[in-house]
Formats: structure tokens, sequence, C-alpha cells
């Protein structure tokens, strides 16, 4: 058994150290996470904790870089200001520490995460094709293209949990699970100056749908590089038959005039969805039940009795 233990926390120390960028495999972000003497946004009975402690992110979160491409806006703010080329794993652990200490942290910390969010926001700023004959202004901060990064990230993650996780999402007093999500996550985009998140699976969709119908969403002529570089990232030997399948599975997950948009073949959904479910399935008994982020968390809730 010690030896199994052993195994399972080098495999979780190498994992971390992938996401996390650090070299010890502990994230920077785990003291953020423990510290304070208040609850955080969410509770482990809510959706947005249930969804984000599971693997399923690890589809979704390279889904939701495929989505956002489809916005010509959020495309060349990536292009032009993101690191993604020359760094694109300290770009990751910068949105994997967003999003792991919006859903975990105190309160107080998540409003410091906003806070440098926002400051990284003020610098993006530009001009873009929309693919419709005009050239627009953008910043990041804008309402408008908040809202599209949001919901192509809560979207993707919804999907991908739905497609790939087994754990039930509560529905607290939503009709749903999923749309319990799309309201409680909504939250977590308030500190970055968006007010009008939607609130239900039924918002969402309208939103992408009105977006596609007015061709917003569209192929620009930079798509095609970005995409070629979300496919096959610099990861370590190792990872990449993992990251490939993990990409199939994002892929297999968009809608069909989507993939078309980005010049995606999906490959058989009969062969990658039970595939990607038994991988997570192995990633994660290899690795080990324990999460130290969520361990952090809910030792902080219980030391303020708010569990």
């Amino acid at each position: 058994m010690a030896r199994n233990s052993a195994l399972q926390e080098r495999f979780s120390r190498s994992f971390r150290r992938l996401l996390s960028g650090a070299p010890d495999g502990t994230p920077p972000w785990l003291e953020v996470v423990a510290r304070g003497d208040e609850p955080g946004l969410f509770l482990p009975s809510d959706a947005p904790w249930v969804i984000h402690r599971d693997f399923g992110t690890l589809v979704g979160g390279i889904r939701a870089l495929l989505m956002q491409a489809l916005h010509p806006a959020a495309l060349t703010g990536v292009r032009d200001h993101s690191r993604y080329e020359k760094d694109p794993l300290g770009r990751l652990a910068g949105t994997i520490r967003w999003l792991t200490v919006t859903t975990f942290a105190s309160r107080t910390e998540v409003m410091r995460e906003a806070s440098r969010v926002n400051r990284l926001h003020e610098r993006v700023t530009g001009e873009f094709d929309t693919g419709l004959g005009s050239v627009r202004e953008y910043r990041a901060a804008d309402p408008e293209f908040l809202l599209w990064v949001h919901v192509a990230f809560m979207e993707s993650f919804l999907v991908a949990h739905q497609m790939y996780a087994s754990a039930p999402i509560p529905a607290g007093t939503a009709v749903s699970g999923a749309d319990n999500y799309v309201a409680q996550w909504a939250a977590s985009v308030t500190p970055l100056g968006l007010d009008s998140a939607p609130s239900s699976v039924a918002e969402v969709d309208r939103i992408i749908d009105d977006l596609a119908s007015r061709g917003v969403l569209n192929r620009s002529e930079s798509i095609q590089s970005v995409i070629a570089f979300i496919r096959r990232p610099p990861l370590p030997l190792l990872a990449r038959p993992i990251y490939r399948l993990l990409f199939d599975a994002a892929v297999v997950s968009i809608r069909p005039e989507f993939r078309t948009l980005l010049g995606l073949r999906a490959k058989p959904k009969w062969l990658i969805v039970p595939a990607t479910r038994a991988t997570l399935r192995v990633m994660r008994a290899a690795i080990g039940p324990e999460s130290p982020i969520e361990d952090a968390a809910l030792a902080r809730l219980e030391r303020i009795s708010a569990a």
C-alpha cells in the first residue's frame, strides 16, 4: 500500500508541476486558497465546486480555447497580447490560477485575483477584422467581449463535464444541475466587470445562436495558426498522447457547424467518448483521490465552521 501511495504521489507531483509550472509541484496559489477566515463564492455542495474539481475540466479547457477562437476579437487579443507561443504553460498556469482561486478561495482572495486579471485586461486593446467587412476596436474589459469569453468558457466546462465526468451536478433550487451551474458561475465574472452573465442554459444557447446567426462567430485568416498551436502545444513527450485524446474529445463535443468554422473534423464519437472517460478515470486513480487545493479549501471552511 505504501508503494502505491508513493507512486500516486509521484504522478500527482508531475501532474501538478505540468499545470502550475512549479518545480516542486506545489501550485503557488495553494496558499491563497488556504488562507482567510471567510467562505468563498462557492461551497462544496455548489455546482461550480463539483464541476471544477473534476478531471472533465481538462477537456473543457481545450474546448474553451477552441470556442473562444471563433470570435475575431478574442482571437486577435490572444494573438497580439498573449504569451501562448513563447510560454504556453505559463499562460495555462495563469488561467488555472484564476479558475482555482475563484472557485475555492475566500471572497477576499477572489477579489484580489479579479484585480490581477483586471490589470492584465487593461493592456489588452487593439483593432480586429470582424470578418464582416469592417474593422473594430476592442478592449478585453468591454462587457461585449467579456461575455463571449465567459460564455465560451462556462459552456465548455459544462458540456465537457456532462460528456466525460460522472459526478452529478447539484441542482439546488434551479430546474437542473446545468442551469444551477450557469447561474452560480455568473458570480465569477461580476468582479471582472460583467453584470449581464446568463443565468440559464437556455440563455447561454440564445447568446451563442445569436452571435452565430449574425456572423459574429466566423473563420478569420489567423485562426488556423492558433488552432494548430492548440492542437500540438509543446508538452513533455509523455503527456502528448493523452493530450491528443483530450483534444479529440474537445473537438467531438463542439457543434458541427462550429467545427466547420474551426476547420476541424471529429473522430468517431462512439470511440472518443468512452476512451476519454476511461483515460480520465485512470488518471484519477494514478494521481490519487486527494487534491491539495480542495483539501486546503475544505480545511479553511472547517476552520471557520462554514463547511
